[in-house]
């Protein structure tokens, strides 16, 4: 039996299809989202399903922030 899990940070992709970003995520689970149409969820909280070529795509200003906060207080 599985167990559902809700993260309730997580935003729903549904409401704000108008703008279309290339999301920071786990590599091994943007590739399983590929390939088994699963959804990943972004650094940002975004779920998402990948789909797209990323690097026709704007990087995401919440992952990109938060990935520069990373790496800025591992310095």
């Amino acid at each position: 039996m599985l167990d559902l899990l809700e993260n309730p940070e997580t935003k729903n992709t549904d409401s704000d299809d108008s703008e279309h970003f290339a999301h920071y995520a786990e590599k091994a689970k943007v590739t399983e989202g590929y390939i088994m149409g699963t959804p990943v969820i972004a650094l940002c909280g975004k779920v998402f399903i990948p789909f797209r070529d990323p690097e026709k795509l704007r990087v995401c200003p919440d992952c990109k922030e938060i990935l520069d906060a990373l790496f800025a207080s591992s310095e």
